[in-house]
């Protein structure tokens, strides 16, 4: 390798070098500051300034056309810049959320946004991945990180317990990925996604399909597909809320990029074989999580079926096999991982004297103590269930109308019937929200979780605007993939 292909590449790497090198430097500032939460503030601060920069390297190096760099193993394209840019961006949101919440619970550690900072690392790695070897570094990069922030709070039976097994979930599910891509190295004799490509359009065979179902098999883990959810609810409930509110965006987003980029370039020409098994995962994860979060108590194990079932949404579009299919999933998830940050928000500020809850019920009369905690929940309850004229409507509709392009209309009335079933834990919450009496007022949630939660609910409805010029930029992304 000459000195300017050298150069080339790292450029091409240049967000990932500046969060590599920050977190380095961030575990120094850390390990040698004296007082631990001087330490975690100023961390914590450097972090977020460190998700802007990267943001603005991704942006800044965009390409006009796609780049390939080490060996054809990491590709920068409109996807992975895209991607990348919502990644950071959420990454600021959830450190905002999560400072003031482990400095009550007495959790606040320089360590909690350096393993963000890792995790996000890995992520970035993830959607720019172009060879099955660069996909499991990426992957697993973010996901020890994950076990580690869901096990936090090490003092908490439910933590330790949620960081158990999201661990040994974890570990099976990495163990199915990587069969499923040694079958794919034997039949296609390669890792290189352009070189599966070709051996996939000469021979789809039994065995590179095989190897393609336990690959699916392996990223419906991290993205909570079912039947590869069962890790979710429990996760989420037990894990300390900032970390649940991470869990249910970057890492969905990233994982769902990578899904994409998995099934339309190394096994694009065998659309017709891995559509089937994308349906039965949208079908059983909307299924699952509408039925799932109607008999749930606890806000946020609801959260988590609620994840669960907008997945599933996801895939109807993915299903499609088109690029549309694949921007119109981009575009959802994007409206979709900003209405959850701020939902998270409003969880973040249930607290009252006693400590935080966590019940449905103990949102009663919020609206009526909390007027815009009250609206802002409201709006984003709506958007994250796609209820017209809010954003995440457009997202909903945008995965709908690709896969009825794509011949899938049955798929779509399906889609359709669960999203009615999915509006009525909503409207739960929000009857809870409007209509029940106050059961007691809860203490002011800190600047930074209301800021978020404010900017996110306001979105809800202020994004209308914009919402061409995000259908623009993601219409770009997806059309960097085949289809």
């Amino acid at each position: 390798m000459t000195a300017s292909m050298l150069l080339n590449d790292l450029g091409l790497i240049a967000p990932e070098l500046i969060l590599a090198g920050g977190a380095m430097a961030l575990l120094m500032v850390g390990v040698f500051s004296k007082v631990d939460l001087q330490a975690a503030r100023l961390v914590n601060t450097a972090t977020m300034a460190l998700f802007a920069l990267a943001a603005a390297a991704a942006i800044w190096i965009a390409p006009d056309a796609p780049q390939t760099g080490f060996g054809g193993a990491f590709v920068l394209d409109a996807l992975a810049v895209y991607a990348k840019a919502v990644i950071y961006v959420v990454g600021i949101a959830v450190l905002m959320l999560a400072s003031k919440f482990l400095e009550r619970e007495r959790l606040a550690k320089f360590e909690y946004p350096v393993l963000v900072t890792l995790a996000v690392l890995g992520l970035s790695v993830m959607v720019s991945a172009n060879d099955l070897i660069g996909l499991y570094l990426g992957l697993e990069l973010s996901s020890l990180s994950l076990y580690i922030l869901a096990a936090f709070n090490r003092d908490s039976l439910r933590a330790s317990e949620a960081g158990l097994k999201y661990f040994v979930l974890g570990a099976l599910s990495s163990g199915l990925l990587l069969y499923g891509s040694s079958l794919v190295y034997g039949f296609a004799g390669s890792t290189n996604f352009d070189a599966i490509a070709t051996a996939a359009a000469a021979d789809a065979n039994v065995g590179l399909i095989f190897g393609l179902v336990f690959v699916i098999s392996g990223l419906a883990f991290k993205i909570s597909a079912a039947p590869f959810h069962m890790w979710t609810p429990d996760v989420y409930e037990g894990a300390p809320t900032p970390v649940v509110a991470f869990f249910a965006t970057a890492p969905k987003l990233a994982a769902m990029a990578l899904l994409a980029r998995v099934l339309m370039e190394p096994f694009g020409p065998m659309v017709d074989e891995w559509r089937q098994v994308v349906m039965v995962l949208a079908v059983l994860s909307m299924g699952i999580g509408a039925f799932g979060a109607l008999m749930q108590t606890n806000i946020k194990r609801l959260m988590g079926y609620s994840s669960i079932g907008n997945i599933g949404y996801m895939l109807v579009g993915l299903a499609a096999g088109t690029q549309a299919g694949v921007w119109a999933v981009l575009l959802y998830m994007t409206l979709y991982v900003f209405a959850v940050v701020g939902a998270f928000g409003v969880i973040l500020s249930m607290r009252r004297s006693e400590g935080m809850v966590e019940r449905i019920e103990d949102l009663s009369g919020l609206a009526k103590t909390r007027p815009g905690l009250g609206y802002a929940m409201t709006g984003l309850l709506f958007s994250i269930g796609g209820m017209p004229p809010l954003v995440g409507f457009f997202g909903k509709l945008a995965v709908f109308v690709a896969a009825v392009q794509a011949g899938l209309v049955p798929l779509v009335i399906i889609a359709a019937l669960f999203s009615a079933v999915s509006m009525a834990y909503y409207i739960k919450i929000v009857r809870v929200m409007w209509f029940d009496e106050p059961k007691g007022e809860f203490l002011p949630a800190p600047a930074g979780v209301m800021a978020v939660t404010r900017i996110a609910g306001i979105a809800t409805l202020a994004l209308l605007p914009v919402v061409g010029f995000l259908f623009a930029r993601v219409i770009q992304a997806g059309g960097a993939l085949g289809g």
